[in-house]
């Protein structure tokens, strides 16, 4: 195992004075003005940002891609990005008037609710995780907590939370002494325990493991965290289709994740190779959702 957290070296580039402006001019004047700036905003970051993040982004193109990436294949992939951080701004302040937003395997949560076991649920920085708000809202049968490190937050979160205050506290913080009973509570609650899976934060050890045909560090702390809570483990993502559509997808991953002591290195890794062969082809299926804007593979010097 290696120790890896490149995307915690790349700066927040005006994060939070251009979502300062956008959520002034979304609110005020609505999504339709919000959506047409998204066009100069992509074009102002994506001709902006750093060579080895293009870079990076090409590699990880052409990889999902199956082919050389072009132009309007980055275009794409920060437009996707920017729409995504626009409909935040809505749905967390309750706006979903004109949102579609497809839900598949929406039984799967209900029913280990129904029968009091909570699940843990494992994503990516794919798409719009915002769009669980619409199983989570007040009247919503499941509850979902996150499971993330503190001061893993960017300027830009904390906007977000002042637009919904109920955000921040729909966060569990990892390393706080309560954490893991908080955790085993909502589990216990028929709830949803969720984590993000495909980036590790600056201390955390990462296993090199096949994705998207090249070895790429992954952290392990996510699938040793879901073996402790000795829950059931589901993959869901909340994937952008177009604007104001989402598709919000609950799919079974294991019904006991289990690392014995004994082979527990060699379990772990097979839990993450597994994990990483379905976000492969979430990836190819949907590339312009995944938002790792860093050199994930850790190909530059």
């Amino acid at each position: 195992m290696t120790e890896a957290a490149a995307w915690t070296r790349v700066p927040e580039r005006g994060g939070g004075a251009v979502m300062r402006l956008m959520v002034r001019i979304a609110l005020g004047l609505g999504w339709h003005v919000g959506h047409a700036l998204l066009y100069p905003i992509t074009l102002f970051f994506m001709t902006t940002s750093p060579a080895p993040q293009k870079r990076a982004l090409r590699r990880y193109l052409a990889r999902a891609l199956g082919r050389q990436p072009a132009w309007r294949d980055l275009w794409r992939l920060y437009f996707c990005f920017a729409a995504t951080m626009l409909d935040r701004i809505f749905l967390l302040t309750g706006r979903t008037a004109g949102y579609r937003v497809e839900v598949q395997g929406l039984d799967l949560l209900l029913g280990h609710a129904a029968a009091g076991q909570g699940v843990v649920l494992l994503s990516a920085h794919m798409g719009s995780f915002e769009a669980l708000r619409v199983i989570t809202a007040p009247d919503a049968p499941v509850e979902v907590r996150m499971l993330m490190h503190a001061g893993a937050g960017t300027a830009a979160d904390a906007l977000f939370d002042s637009l919904d205050p109920t955000r921040a506290a729909s966060i569990i913080q990892l390393g706080d002494p309560g954490a893991m009973l908080a955790a085993r509570e909502v589990i216990a609650r028929g709830g949803v325990v969720g984590m993000l899976a495909d980036r590790a934060p600056r201390s955390e050890r990462v296993i090199p493991v096949p994705f998207l045909g090249r070895e790429a560090p992954l952290p392990g702390g996510p699938m040793a965290l879901a073996a402790l809570l000795h829950a059931p483990v589901v993959l869901g993502f909340g994937l952008w289709l177009g604007p104001r559509r989402y598709l919000l997808r609950f799919e079974p991953f294991t019904e006991a994740l289990d690392l014995p002591r004994e082979t527990r290195a060699e379990a772990l890794r097979s839990w993450l190779e597994r994990y990483a062969a379905r976000l492969s082809e979430v990836c190819r299926a949907h590339p312009y959702n995944w938002f790792n804007f860093y050199d994930f593979w850790q190909e530059d010097p």
